[in-house]
């Protein structure tokens, strides 16, 4: 069969797509998700409905574009707020500060030096709060993984695009982390 619908076959053991992700979050991003289903679900939902129902007062819907326009963007909005409730419900928040802060471990910012000299500074956190500009590295990331453990002036060893990447740590932070013992 071939069309546009047709996708390339993946060996389902080696896609990376089909890894389990971690559920793991800091507080500042659980708290980030759950102003966005606030949001959704008090502000944006009921606006999206109001302009539904006035576009369907209009009479005849199947050449309604603003009907029809509206009404797929509330159901992806609906769809978003299930998505965010049963993520929000499954995720298990990280707030406290690791037994042993010499370490690389989940919500650490990691300063790195490459090769050449060149400092790069990262942050590990959870799946859904990747950030690229910010350099927010998500734990399953091979880079953090390869960190995870790891002390000041460890050596990394990362497999890139370009070959193998070699990185000695330089710092290790946890700020806005509470002690394990409050």
């Amino acid at each position: 069969m071939k069309g546009r619908n047709m996708t390339r076959w993946r060996d389902p053991a080696k896609d990376p797509r089909q890894q389990p992700k971690s559920n793991l979050i800091t507080a500042e991003g659980a708290a980030r998700l759950r102003a966005v289903l606030d949001h959704l679900s008090r502000v944006k939902r009921p606006a999206i409905s109001a302009k539904v129902g006035e576009a369907a007062a209009q009479g005849d819907r199947s050449e309604n574009a603003d009907y029809t326009y509206n009404k797929k963007e509330l159901n992806r909005v609906i769809a978003r707020i299930g998505y965010l409730t049963k993520r929000l419900d499954e995720l298990q928040i990280v707030d406290r500060l690791p037994a042993d802060t010499s370490k690389v471990f989940f919500g650490a910012f990691v300063d790195l030096e490459d090769e050449g000299g060149e400092q790069i500074h990262l942050r590990i956190v959870g799946h859904d709060e990747i950030d690229t500009k910010k350099r927010w590295i998500s734990i399953d990331a091979p880079m953090a993984k390869a960190l995870l453990g790891k002390e000041v002036d460890d050596d990394i060893t990362v497999l890139t695009p370009n070959g193998e990447t070699f990185y000695t740590v330089t710092a290790i932070r946890y700020p806005g982390m509470k002690s394990p013992s409050t």
